[in-house]
């Protein structure tokens, strides 16, 4: 082990004394100070500034004075998704989906208000951070100073001189390895800083300990694709060419591919598509502003049965609201089967995506820092659910207020003059029927168990690689 310790030493010599390796390595040690401290202040306004809009949209709401339930209805609600803890680190999915949702009555909008803000204050590089950095620039790094560590033991003659000296192979290709693992740890320093600060935030340590061990795992496995490209090449000029283009490959090249490639193997139909047909569907539910359409006249039939009356003017309650009700659970249905139909589709996008990360390292360290992270797509799809859940149950208990708080005959009259539309109105204590709405991330251990796949092909990475680079340390000879 002393031998290699030497060999490590001798490696952090030479290139500190490079201009090169110096200037390269500080260029990304200040992006990643600078990204880390620019997306955490993002990330921390975000926050807050979503938090405390839940609450105002939640205040406001309950402000609303006595009205018209159905005016209520359509008054609607907003829904804010907050950024997780480790959103500081990896923002993922985040600045496309949109992260608030108007929720009223009879539809289901999509989420709004991407996040531009970013691009906005950082022109070309909103699309820089913390993770983004990791995945693409420490590859490169690594290239850079260990392309050509067995090349130089070559070219200068050394690697003779040693092997002389009973050195063998694999002692200098630990030695090396040494050398770049120590590169790895340092660098991996703001990235603990920046985990440890999600922790005080409130992210698990379950969670942030497994985005850390993600990140080692995928820059040792660099490490070692450099190492044996050092081993097995013999020029220094073919052994960099051959490392960049690998990069390339697997950091730009695969990820394009694996994004087309699933778009086109699972067509998920557009909004507008999507639109038309459901239009289309919900034609035939009838239209619930409508109490005497057709298509509610089996229910009439039903209510007039189940309260023994003949006509709706007789019923105990309003027959409007039955109808709004009735017309709200149908079309939701509807919305809900077109709506899962959709990320079902997506999600199966995403899981072939990520299984080009036996083809590309880097597309399965993002796919595990995302969700990991809890700013992935399944966590979106969550959000959409859990607000979709929050907009029906306040509709509908609007509608039931509807139906037992406000007469028909009133009801059917509230347009004939003021006194009649003041009549129409319910108590503002009934808006109390909307719960508070808190988006929180999965559990650390749900996050973990999705990640698994990814973080288990990269270690595939590391076992291939670093194999590889053992055998090519035993054969080397002058």
């Amino acid at each position: 082990m002393s031998g290699a310790i030497r060999i490590a030493r001798e490696e952090w010599r030479l290139w500190l004394r490079s201009k090169v390796v110096i200037a390269a390595a500080l260029i990304i040690a200040a992006l990643l100070v600078a990204t880390s401290v620019l997306t955490i202040a993002r990330i921390a306004d975000e926050q807050t500034q979503r938090s405390e809009q839940q609450v105002a949209a939640e205040e406001v709401f309950f402000a609303q004075p006595d009205r018209h339930p159905h005016r209520m209805v359509h008054y609607g609600h907003y829904a804010f998704r907050p950024p997780p803890p480790l959103a500081v680190f990896e923002p993922g999915v985040d600045a496309v989906t949109g992260q608030s949702i108007f929720l009223e009555g009879h539809r289901q909008n999509t989420a709004m208000f991407a996040d531009t803000k970013a691009a906005a204050d950082l022109g070309g590089f909103a699309a820089l951070t913390p993770a983004s950095l990791y995945q693409l620039l420490m590859p490169l790094l690594l290239i850079v100073l260990g392309h050509a560590m067995f090349l130089r033991e070559r070219e200068s003659g050394t690697l003779a001189v040693l092997l002389a000296q009973g050195s063998s192979g694999t002692t200098l290709a630990l030695g090396k390895a040494t050398a770049l693992l120590s590169v790895i740890a340092i660098f991996m320093v703001p990235l603990i800083v920046v985990v440890i600060y999600s922790i005080t935030l409130g992210e698990s340590v379950l969670a942030a300990a497994s985005l850390v061990l993600g990140y080692f795992l995928y820059l040792c496995a660099w490490g070692a694709i450099v190492l044996a490209a050092s081993i097995l090449v013999r020029q220094r000029a073919v052994s960099l060419g051959a490392l960049v283009f690998v990069w390339l490959f697997a950091a730009l090249i695969v990820p394009r591919f694996a994004i087309n490639a699933s778009s086109a193997a699972i067509d998920a139909p557009g909004k507008i598509e999507s639109d038309l047909v459901m239009l289309a569907e919900q034609r035939k539910l009838g239209d619930g502003h409508n109490a005497a359409d057709p298509a509610f006249e089996q229910l009439q039939a039903q209510v007039l049965e189940q309260y023994g009356v003949d006509t709706i003017e007789d019923l105990p309650i309003n027959w409007r609201g039955v109808v709004a009700g009735y017309s709200e659970a149908e079309l939701t249905n509807l919305l809900n089967r077109f709506a899962e139909k959709r990320m079902a589709l997506e999600a199966g996008q995403s899981r072939l995506f990520d299984l080009f990360g036996f083809a590309s390292p880097t597309i399965a360290i993002a796919s595990s820092s995302r969700t990991l992270a809890g700013t992935d797509l399944a966590t979106h799809h969550r959000f959409l659910r859990e607000s979709e859940a929050l907009r029906f149950d306040f509709v509908q208990a609007l509608n039931q207020a509807h139906a037992t708080d406000l007469d028909y005959t009133i009801d059917m009259n509230r347009n004939n003059d003021a006194g009649a539309a003041m009549a129409a109105r319910i108590n503002a204590e009934s808006w109390r029927v909307l719960d508070e709405f808190r988006f929180r991330p999965d559990s650390a251990s749900d996050r973990l168990a999705r990640a698994g796949l990814p973080l288990a092909i990269l270690l595939l990475w590391l076992v291939v690689c670093g194999g590889i680079t053992v055998l090519a340390a035993r054969k080397v000879r002058i």
